[in-house]
């Protein structure tokens, strides 16, 4: 394996990937995080996706119509990493229908549960939807920044998550709340007179 030119080509692959081709973006994260002692395996997944862009050599990215829409799309495994256990993040904004940005990333946390991993993925896309509204609003093209950015999760729980704040017993430990949300957190608490 040391006259195979691995990081060569995964940084080839990589390349593709960040510039127009988000439908090797798993793929070539995956063949990255060897490159400090690639085995054969390895090599030959390299060249499956080498073979893979040799076929769809054709492929581009289209942008049609004129919806300045900003869309989100997030979407997460749970643990799939067998020597971490960490999950893997995606994520990919479209703009005109087309995508304008997308990543595919490991965690850098262990999540405990499915949930837990979905919802680290949202905040990751949340997180790129800030910037990108930022971005499109220096732009000036005509997006509407001001509108709320949909951003899609196929996790109903992660969703139930970061939406439902009224049993949420810590908000009196962050800000200040009215005074009967304020009595109910701490009947949540488990405060009682003696």
């Amino acid at each position: 394996m040391a006259r195979v030119p691995y990081t060569n080509a995964v940084g080839s692959l990589m390349y593709a990937m960040m510039c127009t081709r988000p439908d090797i973006c798993y793929a070539v994260g995956l063949v990255s995080r060897f490159q400090s002692n690639p085995g054969l395996a390895h090599w030959k997944a390299v060249k499956r996706i080498m073979r893979y862009l040799k076929r769809t050599a054709d492929y581009v990215l289209c942008y049609q119509g004129s919806d300045l829409q900003l869309r989100g799309y997030s979407d997460a495994d749970w643990g799939n990493d067998l020597d971490e256990r960490k999950s893997t993040t995606g994520y990919v904004f479209l703009l005109n229908q087309g995508a304008i940005t997308w990543s595919s990333k490991k965690q850098p946390c262990i999540a405990l549960s499915t949930m837990e991993a979905e919802y680290i993925a949202c905040s990751a896309a949340v997180q790129e939807a800030v910037w990108l509204r930022r971005f499109l609003k220096h732009l000036d093209i005509g997006t509407d920044t001001s509108d709320p950015v949909t951003i899609f999760c196929d996790s109903m729980a992660a969703l139930a998550y970061a939406k439902d704040s009224n049993r949420m017993v810590a908000d009196p430990l962050t800000k200040p709340i009215a005074r009967d949300v304020f009595k109910a957190r701490v009947r949540n608490l488990r405060l009682r007179r003696l």
